[in-house]
């Protein structure tokens, strides 16, 4: 009687937590998909207050992809301060995990076994480019605020960021390694019949140096450090977004042209403002599940369980070349893809994946087993159906961030002027020796942000007014005085004097 009761009992709990699973896996992909059809029913207002119902606790409303998601809409919406009050609550989360994996990366590591069950379940820690897109919207937050030396503090720790997240996935990949090794698990990405390799090995993704680190980001930190004067920490910005992007003209011109922009000759001439186009476009890419099936050996011969790992199909949007104003051509360059990145993220991210979801379809085998012999075919139903509908894929990713981002910098003279980009036409007002003009193609819109304005055109001393020419001076003979006869001199009339004759 004890071991039926064992058993039940045992069965009990097995299937409760597969079930607890089913319950909290909720898809982001689908709440992403109710926002943007409400955005383009009622604008961006109905979509925020689609994604707001979605919280309905404080732990759901202080939660860091929930953060992300509203402050990118309250920031389109220019709504500034609530976006970087959302986004501080989410940046706290990340900051939370820095300091984690910098003293105690065994602690996240732990983390993982929650991906025995799905990988859904793991506490969402933010994709590694999210990480560093934050800290670039907070910095691009200030800029529109007018506040540079907050967003000379956002860029700092954009830096650091990445120099964290480099350190720890090393170890993460180096921790999921070894387990996989403890299981006998030797299985890696391109083992797995039907996934599509290609996405994850095309030219542009292999281009990339990572899956974290972005050219805007580190051109945006040379741009604000040229406008606060510091030309010595601006160069290494510009350098680092061309090592990011090489071969792009845009960002070569930052470098290159950093001395002579800065220096007094220049600043003197220059009567028109230096200003820099950040244009956005599309959205951020969706990872959908896709499932496998593997030949799991059990004590009861081989199973048959089902694996899911995520999907990013490459973009299709056309790129954007280019941007006018005051009748003049500005070339636009593509800095970033965000759809690029993810799938490099994921190509980064899919050893440790394959090595976990494996293992978990070793666990869900074993698992399958052991219900159907204690518990006969009801038993093998509940394995078989919590094992397929916690198997999913996680979708969790910062959607409405854009797909591509684009960069185009030049001089116009201070005033209103009316810009056309991809057909879309609005007008821009940008003043000082400095502007940033943030630009989102957001479905049928063009959003332009609060341009940034900094310093002023030093005015040109005026030039000296000319004397008028005065006729050449011809010499005039002095007038000639009359000459004065003198009156005829009055001669002296001898009289002579009788002489005395003798």
């Amino acid at each position: 009687m004890m071991p039926m009761v064992k058993s039940r009992a045992w069965l009990v709990m097995a299937a409760t937590a597969l079930l607890v699973g089913c319950a909290n896996m909720k898809s982001h992909d689908e709440l992403t998909g109710q926002v943007q059809a409400a955005q383009r029913a009622g604008g961006l207002d109905a979509a925020l207050k689609t994604l707001e119902a979605s919280a309905t606790d404080e732990a759901q409303r202080t939660a860091l992809l929930y953060n992300l998601e509203r402050g990118e809409l309250l920031r389109l919406n220019k709504r500034y301060e609530d976006s970087t009050h959302a986004f501080m609550i989410a940046d706290n989360k990340v900051k939370d995990w820095e300091e984690a994996a910098k003293t105690n990366p065994d602690k996240l590591l732990g983390t993982l076994g929650a991906a025995t069950i799905s990988e859904r379940l793991k506490v969402y820690e933010g994709q590694d480019y999210e990480k560093v897109w934050l800290t670039t919207r907070l910095a691009l937050n200030r800029v529109a605020a007018g506040d540079l030396d907050t967003a000379r503090v956002d860029i700092k720790r954009t830096h650091e960021r990445e120099a964290v997240i480099a350190e720890f996935r090393a170890k993460e990949t180096a921790a999921a390694e070894a387990e996989a090794k403890e299981k006998g698990v030797t299985q890696s990405g391109k083992d797995i019949n039907g996934y599509p390799v290609e996405t994850l090995n095309d030219p542009e993704v292999l281009a990339l140096k990572n899956g974290y680190q972005n050219a805007l980001s580190h051109y945006l930190a040379g741009f604000l450090y040229e406008v606060m004067n510091e030309s010595g920490l601006a160069a290494p910005g510009y350098r680092k977004a061309i090592e990011l992007k090489p071969e792009t003209a845009v960002l070569e011109e930052g470098l290159r042209g950093l001395d002579d922009r800065t220096s007094f000759t220049h600043r003197r001439r220059q009567q028109q403002t230096d200003v820099l186009f950040v244009v956005e476009a599309g959205d951020a890419p969706a990872r959908k599940p896709k499932a496998f099936t593997l030949p799991i050996p059990t004590g009861r011969g081989l199973r048959t369980v089902s694996v899911s790992y995520p999907i990013i199909e490459p973009s299709t949007d056309p790129l954007i070349t280019a941007l006018s104003a005051a009748d003049q051509q500005f070339k636009l360059e593509k800095v970033v893809d965000v759809n690029v990145m993810a799938r490099r993220a994921l190509k980064d991210e899919m050893p440790g994946m394959v090595f976990r979801g494996v293992t978990r379809a070793i666990v869900k085998g074993v698992l399958q087993d052991q219900l159907e012999k204690n518990a006969g075919m009801f038993g093998a139903i509940v394995g078989m159906v919590g094992s397929a509908v916690t198997e999913q894929a996680d979708d969790r990713m910062w959607r409405t961030l854009p797909g591509r981002v684009y960069v185009a910098r030049g001089y116009l003279p201070e005033g209103r002027h009316r810009v056309t980009i991809s057909g879309k036409s609005f007008d821009v007002d940008v003043a000082g020796q400095y502007a940033l003009v943030p630009v989102r193609l957001y479905g049928d819109m063009a959003i332009v942000g609060d341009v940034g304005k900094f310093g002023r055109i030093v005015a040109q001393p005026p030039a000296p007014v000319a004397e008028p020419v005065k006729p050449a001076a011809v010499p005039v003979a002095a007038p000639t005085k009359p000459v004065r006869k003198a009156p005829p001199s009055k001669k002296a009339t001898v009289v002579p004097v009788p002489v005395p004759v003798k």
